[in-house]
């Protein structure tokens, strides 16, 4: 799992616009009064409290200290632990378990989709969207252009997981999941706050890829990958992020 520093500060002053899309993904959680759902990589909790909104028993965790600190701050009243997608356990299993921008930080697919399996109730669904096939491609091939300039190499550090809807819904019948939904749509992504938008995404998604570095020299980083991706996903004075996403629906069969 990419070790990245996150800057809640950041996450919810520039970047909202990651639980703001999820949003729509809780129509197919459809959550109902009374069901326990767990939210797997929570951020600040927005999500997950409006999955408690909806009257279901909502428990939200992250393996980020501060987002969980931050997210306790904000819903009081809902149940935060700081785990991961990896380690997490429950002795009273699950009607749903939700994720929204997050599974693509664990490269061990498997490991996760196990933990999933074994958390749900039989019939318990699990529904999903993170960065799939084509993610951030452009951004990604400025990086692998400019670390080498720095010092550094992308191939050194664990990469982003982005896969397809072919071999994720694999993944997830092979642990015994019925796959009922699956897409995978191209989503540019507007980035807020102008001129600065691909820095702060960098910023907040990317620091984990400068590490050791001065401050000087990330900011020249940061200029180089600017100027290689300025031609294709900056337009009218913002940036877009080139996002690929993948949503999927998986239901644990009842034998």
């Amino acid at each position: 799992m990419i070790d990245n520093k996150w800057n809640t500060t950041l996450y919810e002053d520039k970047h909202s616009f990651v639980w703001q899309y999820g949003e729509d993904l809780l129509q197919l959680l459809a959550p109902q009064p009374g069901e326990r759902i767990l939210d797997i990589g929570c951020g600040t909790g927005q999500l997950t409290a409006k999955i408690a909104n909806t009257g279901a028993v909502a428990v939200g965790i992250d393996a980020d200290a501060d987002m969980i600190a931050t997210a306790k701050s904000n819903y009081p009243q809902i149940q935060f632990a700081v785990t991961d997608g990896r380690e997490f356990r429950t002795d009273t299993p699950f009607d749903g378990i939700f994720s929204n921008a997050a599974l693509h930080w664990i490269p061990q697919a498997d490991v996760v989709i196990q933990r999933i399996y074994e958390s749900l109730k039989s019939g318990g669904r699990f529904v999903a969207e993170f960065g799939g096939k084509g993610n951030i491609s452009a951004i990604i091939q400025a990086l692998d252009t400019v670390l080498p300039e720095m010092g550094q190499s992308l191939e050194k550090v664990n990469p982003w997981y982005f896969p397809s809807i072919g071999e994720y819904a694999f993944l997830l019948e092979q642990q015994g999941f019925d796959v009922t939904y699956a897409h995978l749509v191209e989503r540019p992504t507007p980035l807020t706050d102008g001129d600065r938008g691909m820095e702060n995404w960098i910023k907040m998604f990317g620091n984990r890829f400068f590490g050791g570095m001065a401050p000087e020299r990330i900011t020249q980083a940061i200029q180089g990958m600017e100027a290689i991706l300025k031609p294709t996903l900056y337009k009218d004075g913002s940036w877009i992020a080139d996002y690929c996403r993948i949503r999927v629906v998986a239901v644990k069969g009842n034998g």
